[in-house]
Order: C-alpha cells, then sequence, then structure tokens
C-alpha cells in the first residue's frame, strides 16, 4: 500500500509538474523578424539578421526579468548590428525594431500552440515586412532548439526510470 501512495504521490507531482507554465503572455518573450518578402535575397537577409543577432539574444537567462534587461540593454547595440549588416551587404531595405507588446497571430511552435494576442516581443520588420518571418521563444530560451533533427538514435535515460527502479 506504501508503494502505491507514493506512486500516485509522484505521478501527481509529475502533472502538476509538466502543466505548461510558459503559455502566458507574462511568462514568455518572443521574437521575430519579417522579412521584406519572400524573395530569396530578402529571406537570405532575415537569416543574416537573425544570424548577427544571435550571440546577444539566444543566450540561457534564469529569469524573465534578467532577458527583458538583456533586451533593452541591447536595443541600440542591435540597430547597429542591423544598420551595419544592412550597410555590408548593399541591402537598401528599411527597418523597424518593436520591443514590447506586439501582436502575434496564433502560432504553433515546437508543437505548442500559442495564441494569437499581444505578447511581450521583439520584433524586427525589414522593408514592408510582407515575406515569411523568423519565430521563436526567447525566454525560456527555446529558439535554438532544433527537435526535427535531432539524432534518431540518441539514447536518452529516464531520470524518472532511475527514481523507481530505485524505489521498487
Amino acid at each position: 500500500m506504501k508503494k502505491i501512495i507514493i506512486l500516485v504521490g509522484f505521478l501527481l507531482v509529475m502533472y502538476i509538474l509538466s502543466i505548461d507554465e510558459y503559455n502566458t503572455s507574462e511568462d514568455t518573450i518572443r521574437f521575430r523578424v519579417i522579412s521584406n518578402s519572400d524573395s530569396k535575397k530578402d529571406i537570405i537577409m532575415k537569416e543574416k539578421v537573425v544570424n548577427e543577432l544571435s550571440p546577444i539574444l539566444f543566450i540561457d537567462n534564469s529569469s524573465v526579468e534578467e532577458a527583458k534587461n538583456n533586451i533593452y540593454s541591447n536595443l541600440e547595440n542591435i540597430d547597429n548590428k542591423i544598420d551595419k549588416l544592412f550597410k555590408k551587404n548593399n541591402y537598401n531595405k528599411k527597418y523597424n525594431i518593436s520591443y514590447g507588446l506586439n501582436e502575434f497571430p496564433k502560432k504553433v511552435f515546437m508543437n505548442k500552440v500559442y495564441d494569437e494576442g499581444m505578447y511581450e516581443s521583439l520584433v524586427i520588420e525589414i522593408g514592408e515586412a510582407k515575406g515569411s518571418n523568423y519565430f521563436c521563444i526567447l525566454y525560456p530560451s527555446l529558439c535554438m532548439l532544433d527537435y526535427e533533427n535531432i539524432n534518431k538514435d540518441t539514447n536518452y535515460k529516464s531520470k524518472i526510470k532511475e527514481i523507481f527502479s530505485k524505489i521498487f
């Protein structure tokens, strides 16, 4: 009976921990770069912008406040990096950087549905911003995870299985 109570308690704790705590606008910071159009040149520039900003944005922040501070303190740096990148590539488009509450359409990201609405986010619109967009979650840091291309032969150890094997 004691093992059943422990098992039920453990499953209850696991369920509570599995509840999506990051699906509210207060707990996430989104990132979006919208290309001028879907032309090859515009898509390449969108990707270059993401790559240029990666070292300062795609870091593992320990809290949402730390992530916000990182973005605020780097807004001028972000502007300078994009400006230099466009000049270096002779890309004569204007761009707009918006950090704060921005309108987002409904989005499926990493098998999770994010409802449409106003979300805290960093949005960079390039030119007319009528092309495809790069989207990720800056906080919690989910930008650099690529679940579709994970090696299928990788062996994963289950911490839950280890705990159960020690108990039983």
